[in-house]
């Protein structure tokens, strides 16, 4: 069966391998953006690129449960990499606007609390901060059934970061509200179980 033999691929794949794989793209776009590779506004790209790679590996986090619950494969012990490394590129995302980009410390607050898009993507930055800190294997046993309900936050953290990117968008763009789209239908998928399984 097919499904089998993924889950047998990935049981083989180290979770470090996962953590180099997507952190690989970060010091790469670091270089384009350095040398030209991304366009006449490279600072406005590279933002752009470390926020939408952020955004993808939210929407894989989101699709690891729906696909054990529906589909049989296992791919659970790798969803928290995919949580950190999300953290991870929203963290660089922020820091290219704060220091390439805004660099005025008066204007960056003005920009939290007056453009909509800032506002939603800090919150939603600030929303990461407790998951990644809660993200051990201590964490999840001192904190219990607590660490499940506190982790839900990640939902609203992949609802604000598509928000986030519609609104940065210039006109009326597919890809942003597609984004959007295959979030709210994960998120749907959760609402029921599939033949008895319960996973979180």
């Amino acid at each position: 069966m097919i499904v089998d033999r993924l889950n047998a691929v990935a049981r083989r794949v180290p979770t470090w391998a996962v953590y180099v794989a997507y952190a690989l793209p970060a010091p790469v776009l670091v270089y384009m953006g350095a040398t030209g590779g991304l366009g006449v506004e490279p600072i406005k790209a590279l933002e752009r690129e470390l926020g939408e790679i952020a955004l993808q590996l939210l929407v894989i986090g989101l699709c690891i449960t729906p696909l054990r619950r529906y589909l049989g494969m296992n791919l659970l012990k790798f969803r928290r990499a995919f949580g950190l490394l999300a953290f991870f590129y929203v963290t660089l995302h922020l820091l290219v606007w704060l220091v390439l980009d805004v660099q005025i410390p008066a204007q960056i607050w003005a920009d939290i609390v007056k453009r909509p898009y800032v506002t939603i993507g800090m919150a939603a930055f600030v929303l990461m901060i407790p998951l990644a800190l809660t993200s051990t294997n201590r964490a999840v046993r001192r904190l219990g059934s607590g660490w499940r309900r506190l982790h839900k936050l990640t939902y609203v953290v992949a609802v604000l970061g598509a928000v986030h990117f519609i609104w940065l968008t210039k006109g009326f763009q597919i890809e942003p509200l597609a984004y959007l789209g295959v979030i709210l239908g994960l998120l749907a998928l959760r609402l029921r179980p599939a033949r008895g399984n319960h996973a979180a």
